[in-house]
């Protein structure tokens, strides 16, 4: 039986504190019933002996002390879980803004999720195909993975992450199924209709799952939009038997409302006024992929988030970092030259990737190429920086020709359409055609027999004429 509470003891911003409440839990949702026949929801968020502090979803505008009902709903917030999941849009909280109705839910699930067993995960073997050069080939991405991207304010990510949301592929395993869980947090209106139009237009929405949670909405919203996304995700990977990607942008929109929630509790602040516990907060999202023993599905992750100031070491990248499988990092200098995606080689990398290329995942050549490519591209950079200091004039022929390589490397293997799908082996031959660009000793990561099969300085011709 639900007992109704009468008034309320303080009201601070979305927050609201009532007294002598017995038998209710931390995270329990509440609803809140005004005098003028309105209701609003609420959550438990701190619990003080028989004092409750509840954080009110739509605000605290016209709630009055005296008159307000209170009643619990005994559970945490729920999520509807169906297969009529795909192909629909919902707010940040999980309610349906598509115009199509509620979801028939076959059950309903904890929005925090159910942890997993370490001991009951497998090791991500096999990958995800974006479409992307430089993502497939060097950083490439395994199925069960969380991989995130670090970016830059007004850089394209939102651009890159619809383009992997179009392309993104499982390796043609027979009646295995594929679908994206998408989750942007804090957008404006012109960016959630951006993603919108881009999954309609390309025919993709149909397995698609968008939580939209824009920047007018409550932060409360905001911070159960990823959890909302990953139990949906967690249904249709651990109970449906699908491959599901998650992306989640931007995470730093996720922990700045996080430390508009932490100072209106009056929480000590640590780090750039982050509260303390933001480590194991992003933890409790991100370790919220895996492949899980004797189930067919998985889920990955690719949260991106927006570096402050371009700063690697700012809290929620650094964190993120720690818990992550990799990076791949936007460099804006290269945005600024014009090259898409602006990929930054050098910093960026994918741990699991070893494991889940190489014959049998790609292409047999693969781990030398990716390992060449890398290689190469350190020494152009430091061409580059020698020929800052004594001019490109005075450089070798070995740093002219590795010059030559940065540049033709940028110009055709970084940058590519947003429309421009490439396979695993389209990418890896144009890897080996700009390796055909320097001289066979230069390339000491190669086996000797690859190079004897894919090794021809007239692969290169092209790069000089269009060059």
């Amino acid at each position: 039986m639900s007992v109704q509470i009468l008034g309320l003891k303080e009201i601070n911003g979305p927050l609201v504190v009532l007294d002598g409440v017995k038998d209710v839990g931390y995270d329990e949702m509440a609803e809140l019933s005004l005098d003028n026949g309105t209701h609003r929801t609420a959550r438990v968020v701190q619990i003080d002996g028989d004092r409750v502090v509840l954080q009110v979803f739509e605000g605290t505008n016209a709630l009055s002390l005296g008159n307000t009902r209170t009643s619990f709903r005994g559970h945490p917030m729920e999520l509807p879980l169906s297969p009529e999941l795909l192909g629909r849009i919902f707010n940040g909280a999980g309610a349906p803004i598509d115009g199509l109705g509620p979801v028939f839910a076959e059950k309903r699930e904890d929005i925090n999720g159910h942890p997993l067993n370490p001991v009951s995960r497998e090791y991500p073997l096999n990958y995800i195909r974006t479409g992307i050069s430089s993502i497939d080939a060097l950083v490439t991405l395994i199925r069960g993975q969380k991989l995130p991207i670090f970016s830059g304010s007004g850089m394209n990510h939102n651009k890159l992450a619809a383009q992997i949301v179009k392309q993104a592929q499982i390796s043609e395993d027979k009646g295995e199924k594929f679908a994206v869980v998408f989750a942007a947090m804090g957008v404006k209106n012109d960016v959630a209709d951006y993603f919108k139009r881009q999954f309609e237009e390309s025919g993709v929405l149909e397995r698609v799952v968008m939580f939209l949670n824009l920047s007018s909405d409550p932060i409360i919203e905001r911070i159960l939009t990823p959890r909302c996304a990953l139990t949906a995700a967690e249904y249709l990977a651990y109970e449906l038997n699908m491959h599901i990607l998650v992306i989640l942008t931007d995470m730093t929109s996720y922990a700045e409302a996080l430390r508009e929630f932490s100072s209106s509790k009056g929480e000590i602040p640590g780090r750039k006024g982050y509260p303390g516990y933001l480590y194991s907060d992003l933890a409790s999202i991100y370790e919220r992929a895996g492949i899980v023993k004797g189930v067919g599905g998985s889920v990955t992750q690719i949260p991106i988030l927006t570096m402050p100031n371009d700063d690697i070491t700012h809290p929620v990248p650094d964190l993120t970092g720690y818990i992550t499988e990799g990076q791949i990092v936007l460099d804006r200098a290269l945005d600024q030259s014009g090259v898409y995606p602006p990929v930054s080689v050098l910093p960026s990398l994918s741990r699991l990737m070893k494991d889940g290329i190489g014959e049998g995942y790609t292409r047999a050549d693969h781990p030398d190429v990716a390992n060449q490519l890398f290689s190469s591209y350190a020494k152009v950079q430091d061409a580059r920086a020698l020929a800052s200091v004594i001019g490109e004039e005075e450089l070798s022929d070995a740093d002219k020709a590795y010059l030559e390589f940065g540049r033709m490397f940028e110009k055709y293997f970084l940058n590519q359409g947003f429309d421009d799908n490439r396979t695993i082996e389209e990418t890896l031959d144009l890897g080996w055609d700009l390796l055909s660009m320097l001289k066979k000793e230069e390339l000491d990561r190669l086996d000797g027999k690859l190079i004897d099969r894919y090794y021809n300085p007239q692969r290169a011709e092209r790069f000089k004429t269009q060059g």
